[in-house]
């Protein structure tokens, strides 16, 4: 007989609550170990050895958001994974304003090898090949790649733009007042040498595509305030001046365009940056982004400030570098003025203070114009004060302003109505003074409120300054930060909303065309 076992006793309630606890954490350790495991080896399959993309956070807004005017040095930077590098690098460029990608060169060597990276681009632009009468015929180039001379070509045998590739070989914008509305020019010159230069100067802000599916903004090369300036007149047996017969051509020809009836023309960006180009044009093709100077002779209907980009004017006189910039003591005039006296509407307070500071000792306050050196005696003038005043004529702006930022003689703004420039990224109360017309017009007002600004106060303005002037440098080639680059990253700025807009208004096309 077999004796029987004894059983043991179990333990206590509280020590088996103990040994349950420890096993149930146990297998959750085991888990999520596990898991950690399997997640750290996708994450190093999927990241390459180098990563190649760098996010810049901007660390001046003060001064201007970087890639959309150039990236500034002395931004503080943070490595992100190189996987999926073109859509994280777009999303940047075109979500947070605060956050940027820095110029971005295509590797691989080859061909691609120092060219603009078009996936990394904060825009991508397809421009259209319009007839040289539209542009660079207007400079006498013709089609046949040369820098101004006429060449016999045939049509199948003519280039579709001159030759980017030498910057003493374009066809050149003609001097004078002309100048001040070239921005269309300097636009065209850097979209067509976007794929090809090779210094890194150029910031990938801006790149040209040659698919239109894949275009962010569809650029119309159109020359509008040089066609105004040149071709508005009527000539002999004429019944219609060249100028209004572009005009009816673009119109025609944008019209027709499946690019542009897509969206009604919203994606287009055009140039009609003199107050006075296409006029008969500009409310058919309201509908596009304009690089305006004003909105002084625009209906809000037309141009605003939600759709449309104000672009700097070129200045004229010549610009001063920092070393030759004289200071406070080495100029000797307060306030300077030239140019016409008498103007309409809300130019009228130029008459006022004309007849309140014509007889101060240390205030220029003259007529002048273009002629008899007048743009030589503007730039000794305004080099030679303190202040420049930059007060409203026939429209609310002028070229004055920026004459006196290449001059770094601080602009005093009298216009009640001015847009200016990138004033979403740059602070202009840091180096101009700004002044309203009732007030400016009160006997006395303005010379209390300019003599009471210290020179310690208008130092930090004027080296305030010296720091922003290459914002308003326009030039071929192009650089980071200045004109060219700045108005880019105005369009991409504006160009965010659009396509919000515009994707909001396709969200049912598919099902509105079934029913």
């Amino acid at each position: 007989m077999v004796g029987e076992r004894k059983m043991q006793p179990l333990p206590p309630p509280e020590h088996r609550r103990a040994l349950r606890f420890v096993a149930f954490l146990a297998v959750s350790l085991l888990a999520f170990s596990c898991w950690a495991l399997v997640n750290s080896r996708i994450s190093d399959a999927s990241m390459p050895a180098d990563p190649a993309v760098v996010l810049v956070r901007d660390a001046d807004t003060a001064t201007l958001t970087p890639a959309l005017a150039g990236v500034e040095e002395g931004t503080a930077a943070a490595a992100v994974p190189a996987g999926g590098a073109a859509t994280a690098a777009r999303a940047a460029n075109l979500s947070d304003p605060a956050i940027r990608e820095p110029p971005r060169l295509a590797g691989g060597g080859g061909e691609g090898e120092g060219r603009c990276d078009a996936d990394a681009a904060a825009l991508r632009v397809y421009v259209y090949d319009l007839p040289p009468e539209f542009h660079f015929g207007m400079l006498g180039w013709d089609g046949g790649g040369g820098g101004g001379k006429r060449k016999t070509k045939t049509k199948a045998a003519a280039a579709a733009w001159p030759d980017v590739g030498d910057p003493r070989a374009v066809p050149h914008y003609p001097g004078g007042l002309n100048l001040q509305h070239s921005v269309a020019y300097w636009l065209t010159l850097d979209i067509l040498s976007s794929t090809t230069t090779t210094t890194t100067e150029r910031p990938c802000i801006a790149v040209r595509v040659t698919n239109a599916s894949q275009a962010d903004v569809f650029f119309v090369p159109f020359f509008a305030s040089l066609s105004y300036n040149r071709h508005s007149k009527l000539r002999h047996g004429e019944k219609a001046s060249t100028n209004r017969v572009l005009q009816a051509e673009l119109v025609k020809h944008l019209s027709r365009k499946e690019t542009w009836r897509r969206w009604g023309g919203r994606d287009h960006l055009i140039v009609p940056h003199h107050p006075n180009s296409m006029m008969e044009a500009r409310k058919r093709l309201s509908a596009a982004m304009f690089v305006l100077s004003d909105f002084g002779r625009y209906s809000p209907d037309v141009a605003n400030l939600k759709k449309d980009v104000i672009a700097p004017y070129k200045h004229v006189v010549r610009s001063l570098a920092d070393h030759e910039s004289p200071a406070f003591d080495q100029r000797p005039i307060l306030a300077y003025f030239q140019g016409a006296i008498h103007r309409k509407a809300g130019g009228k307070v130029r008459q006022k203070l004309y007849q309140m500071l014509k007889d101060e000792r240390d205030v220029r306050f003259s007529y002048g114009s273009v002629r008899q050196n007048g743009i030589r005696r503007a730039t000794a003038g305004m080099s030679a004060s303190k202040f420049c005043l930059n007060i409203a004529g026939d429209t609310p702006s002028s070229n004055r302003l920026f004459d006196a930022i290449a001059s770094h003689c601080v602009p005093v703004v009298v216009s009640d109505d001015i847009e200016l420039p990138f004033e979403d990224v740059l602070d202009y109360s840091e180096f101009c003074v700004f002044v309203r017309a009732a007030d400016a017009a009160k006997k006395g007002f303005l010379l209390r409120l300019l003599r009471g600004i210290s020179r310690d106060e208008w130092t930090v303005m004027w080296g305030r300054l010296k720091e922003v002037a290459r914002h308003f440098e326009y030039q071929y080639p192009s650089r980071r930060g200045d004109a060219v680059q700045m108005v880019w990253g105005a369009v991409a700025r504006k160009m965010h909303n659009v396509k919000l807009q515009l994707h909001k208004r396709g969200r049912f096309q598919r099902t509105a065309s079934e029913s």
